[in-house]
């Protein structure tokens, strides 16, 4: 969302500083009497002349009611970290992408493993591995050990526990 984020101030960005610039400028030009380059007469005729019943002003209005709703919802979720603190002294970070691909390698390497991915939460100041693979279920304990001992590599801080999930593999038809 850290793209759509600069991509929406940019535009409301822009949008504020020509709206102001032209106010700015109309406003000396009016105050100079001088001819303004936008024509201010037909357009206030236009909004003064528009009540609230009217189907076009709810529309607007509710329009802009829906945008402005669905983006206060977007910058009020909890957006998953791009980086995660290694150790709470340091100050060291590690890419998330990163660590689930090496948490994935690291169960996808146990023997009778196949197809391993690994999500990594952050829940209450810890981090929460999870491991989904194919494979014999009864190397759940072997890659549980083999996420530890990854997690332990790379320094980071040890989780209370490793939620593994080994789906039986498919035999083909």
């Amino acid at each position: 969302m850290r793209t759509a984020n600069r991509v929406a101030s940019l535009l409301l960005g822009t949008a504020l500083l020509v709206g102001g610039a032209v106010t700015a400028v109309q406003a000396v030009l009016l105050t100079l009497h001088r001819p303004t380059p936008l024509d201010t007469s037909g357009w206030f005729d236009a909004v003064s002349g528009t009540r609230w019943h009217d189907p076009a002003v709810r529309t607007v209005a509710g329009g802009a009611l829906l945008l402005g709703l669905a983006l206060l919802a977007a910058q009020l979720r909890r957006w998953t970290p791009v980086r995660l603190r290694a150790d709470e002294r340091d100050g060291w970070y590690l890419h998330r992408r990163c660590v689930e691909r090496r948490l994935a390698d690291a169960a996808s390497a146990v023997p009778g493993v196949r197809r391993a991915r690994a999500r990594l939460r952050r829940h209450d100041g810890q981090w929460r591995p999870r491991v989904r693979a194919s494979g014999d279920p009864a190397a759940r304990a072997e890659i549980e050990f083999a996420v530890h001992k990854e997690l332990h590599r790379l320094t980071a801080p040890r989780p209370a526990r490793v939620d593994v999930r080994l789906l039986p593999r498919r035999r083909p038809a």
